[in-house]
């Protein structure tokens, strides 16, 4: 870990990898960031001990760039940096429906890129990034990025022809979760359940179900099975579920959030 990694936005998801990196091993001597704001230069100095820089400056000192923007700012921040990133440098975009091609062109021809679609459990280190290679960039760049983005959670990498679809399962995924609970903590309330305790009940069955998932090995119809015992309660539930459409709305939930990724690719925001 001794060549130096520039954070170009250190937002939310910014600062998470930033942070990830430290705790992974990465000294702060190797890291640089940027930022809008001198104040947020200022606390990012203090809380990680790491050198704040301007963009062309990081373009010019860092080995590796992550770009950590929003998608809306990308145009301008590429314009900034093209005549500062050789082409021995790694540029990582961590920008939501941004195409390797579309920083590709705008950088010297044969700058290596790499595309990486986290989501927000990187704030606890637990998210999923999933990396895809534009058209220079090797297997060592890859490893490379999977090394950055493992220290906030799991890595998993696709062809970019299936990066709209990781970003409607993964990168929007928290968000169905964070729904489902809301709607069954007021069905708690409803139930008669203080909210308090409604939502305790939900987070921590969401907890234990996921680590079963995950730890187990066992197909969630399985695991589904499991809970549900002939003319109990959960069996009631389910044919509701059903009796509603509520797969069906999940699979037309996926297929908008996929549409609406490409529609951003291709610049319709």
């Amino acid at each position: 870990m001794t060549q130096t990694v520039a954070v170009l936005g250190t937002g939310k998801i910014g600062e998470a990898l930033l942070s990830g990196m430290i705790r992974a091993g990465w000294h702060p001597a190797h890291l640089l960031v940027t930022t809008r704001r001198s104040e947020r230069a200022q606390e990012l100095r203090d809380r990680y001990g790491v050198e704040t820089v301007t963009n062309a400056e990081a373009a010019k000192r860092a080995d590796t760039l992550i770009l950590a923007v929003k998608p809306q700012d990308m145009g301008r921040l590429l314009d900034e940096l093209g005549p500062h990133v050789a082409t021995d440098r790694l540029v990582i975009s961590a920008a939501a429906g941004i195409p390797t091609s579309f920083i590709e062109e705008r950088l010297s021809p044969g700058t290596p890129v790499v595309r990486v679609m986290p989501n927000t459990p990187v704030l606890v280190d637990e998210g999923m990034s999933v990396i895809s290679g534009g058209s220079h960039a090797t297997p060592e760049h890859l490893a490379h990025t999977e090394e950055i983005f493992g220290g906030v959670g799991k890595t998993l990498r696709v062809p970019e022809s299936q990066q709209d679809a990781a970003t409607a399962l993964s990168g929007s995924g928290p968000a169905y979760f964070y729904f489902l609970v809301e709607a069954m903590t007021d069905a708690g309330i409803l139930l008669g359940l203080p909210r308090a305790q409604a939502h305790d009940l939900i987070v921590q069955a969401a907890i234990g179900a996921a680590v079963m998932l995950r730890d187990s090995g066992e197909h969630p119809v399985k695991l589904r099975e499991a809970v549900t015992s002939p003319a109990g309660t959960t069996i009631s539930a389910i044919r509701e579920l059903e009796n509603h459409g509520v797969r069906a709305a999940l699979i037309a939930a996926l297929e908008a959030a996929r549409d609406r990724s490409r529609e951003l690719a291709s610049g319709n925001g």
